[in-house]
């Protein structure tokens, strides 16, 4: 199943807010896409970001990890559904009772056929305009993630890991994620 695009708009969030609950949406530069749902490989590696994280975020009071569906409402004509995402407690004002108002620290995308074209063009784009730090783009098959952070409005790469390697970022001091963990 790919994305499927909407062909009249532009939309706003009013209009995104009438989209049936059952069917996974996101808006972007006006334009309402609907996504499939995960396959089980996504969301064994979503599981296993997450698990490594929240309890690690809590335990440490650095902030708030969350898995997607979560509105990250950007603008009136951007709301996206990124698959993790990480709030600092410096930055919480953005929870909102029903959606993130503004842009995490972090953001991980994991990679799928369907959405791939998304995560590395417009969604990138979108997250480096608005202030994401990081962005994280992994990629299961490959067993990869490659780590980008913001620098002067634009993304830059820091590097790639894989199997064998730990991932650090400076907005979660102290956390080494094995990927060995997440990919095996």
């Amino acid at each position: 199943m790919m994305v499927t695009r909407t062909h009249r708009g532009p939309f706003t969030y009013a209009d995104y807010l009438l989209t049936p609950d059952d069917v996974r949406y996101e808006l972007i530069e006006g334009e309402l896409i609907r996504a499939p749902s995960p396959i089980p490989l996504h969301q064994r590696v979503s599981s296993g970001f997450v698990g490594l994280m929240a309890p690690f975020a809590k335990n440490n009071r650095l902030g708030d990890v969350f898995a997607a569906p979560l509105d990250v409402h950007l603008s009136d004509t951007n709301v996206l559904q990124p698959d993790i995402l990480f709030i600092s407690n410096e930055r919480s004002h953005i929870i909102g009772e029903t959606n993130i108002q503004g842009a995490p620290d972090l953001i991980i995308e994991i990679a799928s056929p369907s959405t791939e074209d998304l995560d590395r063009g417009v969604k990138q784009n979108l997250y480096a305009i608005f202030g994401v730090l990081e962005y994280w783009r992994a990629y299961p098959l490959a067993q990869i993630v490659e780590v980008l952070r913001l620098d002067n409005g634009q993304f830059v790469s820091i590097g790639v890991y894989g199997l064998g390697d730990a991932l650090t970022t400076p907005l979660l001091p102290g956390l080494n994620i094995d990927l060995d963990e997440i990919f095996t």
